[in-house]
């Protein structure tokens, strides 16, 4: 969902300039639920379409593979598929044939299926300008370097950016004996194959980033910056949605900390632990809990959270509608997990942050936008 959200508002912003036809083409692994894609495809324009791709086997990968090999792989598997897809869309009479493959950051190994049908290949990056440059960087980082990153005695300075330290580079970057490193430094080569990368950034926000990006020699592909993609917020939200707004309605203005972690962030039972007792304790008007779970969604809390703080927070256990939260005027900061969705939606809207990253490049982010760690 983090990666189909900014597209779909891509998507939107296209249809405000030209008339066009946009199908969505979704790779998916067996087991993963469709069901969240499917609810927000469905409810777009009838002009953009959406194909979901046979979803490919992962059985044979270890219990423990990390989330960036099982993206890469579902889509280098899912290959077969997306030849055969594109044949179809280019042999139908009464579509137009595609003037454009856009992919996401897993995307590059379609490449050479665009070439093949001589559809333009560009890129769309719904991270960082920042992070862009690091990626583009990979490859020639790995030469310099022989050690792990967490053990550079310096922090990794690169053009246009601030320097990162080394053991908040990427997380998929931090072994590279795994084979998810070898899989980021060959995924990484393969950027300066598209027509163009379309960055969900804009140029006041990271000027010196994309002023780096356009005047080097090692970024091939037109940059262009089309951000910030961010929800209107304006969308109908029912259950405990609409009744979080409900609630914030009921309180002062600035006066309630929004917390999430994204769909994707876990803590340790630990740290949960903790940071729910500086919520029964602390001094906050008002305290917000995303959590979401399979089974039971506010299971793992502790034993007596949800009653000691109901006076002044508010446990969600479903999908929070977070632009209307975060634009809310009672919404008075908001602890992060530094994803990129988050960080430019927080900025749209003027809400201060709190940086709490987790995983993948959130902690480069949170160096790179708040300059802590």
């Amino acid at each position: 969902m983090g990666h189909l959200i900014p597209l779909i508002e891509l998507a939107h912003r296209l249809l405000l300039h030209r008339r066009l036809f946009i199908t969505f083409i979704i790779h998916t692994a067996a087991g993963s639920p469709v069901k969240p894609q499917n609810d927000i495809l469905n409810a777009m324009p009838e002009n953009i379409s959406s194909i979901f791709l046979p979803p490919v086997n992962l059985n044979d990968l270890p219990q423990d593979a990390a989330l960036e090999t099982r993206i890469s792989l579902t889509v280098t598997r899912s290959l077969p598929a997306l030849r055969q897809t594109l044949t179809e869309l280019t042999s139908d009479p009464i579509r137009k044939r595609p003037s454009a493959l856009v992919v996401d950051v897993f995307g590059p190994f379609s490449f050479e299926i665009a070439k093949e049908f001589n559809i333009p290949p560009y890129l769309f990056c719904m991270v960082s300008a920042m992070t862009l440059v690091a990626i583009f960087h990979i490859p020639i980082l790995d030469q310099m370097y022989t050690c792990e990153y967490e053990k550079l005695p310096e922090p990794v300075r690169l053009p246009g950016c601030l320097p990162v330290q080394g053991a908040d580079m990427p997380e998929p970057l931090q072994d590279k004996k795994n084979e998810t490193y070898v899989r980021m430094v060959e995924l990484a080569k393969m950027f300066s194959m598209p027509k163009g990368i379309l960055v969900n950034s804009f140029i006041d926000l990271e000027p010196s980033t994309f002023k780096a990006l356009e005047d080097s020699e090692w970024c091939k592909p037109k940059i262009y910056s089309v951000g910030p993609l961010t929800r209107s917020g304006s969308e109908n939200h029912t259950g405990n949605g609409f009744e979080c707004l409900k609630w914030l309605d009921k309180h002062p203005v600035g006066s309630v900390l929004f917390v999430s972690f994204g769909s994707g962030g876990t803590l340790s039972h630990n740290q949960l632990n903790k940071l729910a007792f500086g919520y029964v304790h602390g001094k906050s008007n008002a305290s917000y809990f995303n959590a979401q779970s399979h089974l039971d969604p506010l299971g793992f809390l502790p034993d007596g959270f949800v009653w000691r703080v109901e006076d002044r927070g508010l446990v969600v256990s479903t999908w929070a509608p977070q632009v209307e939260i975060l634009g809310h005027g009672s919404t008075g900061g908001f602890l992060t997990h530094c994803g990129w969705n988050s960080i430019p939606e927080s900025v749209v809207c003027g809400v201060p942050m709190i940086a709490w990253p987790l995983f993948a490049e959130q902690r480069m982010n949170s160096d790179g936008w708040f300059g802590c760690r």
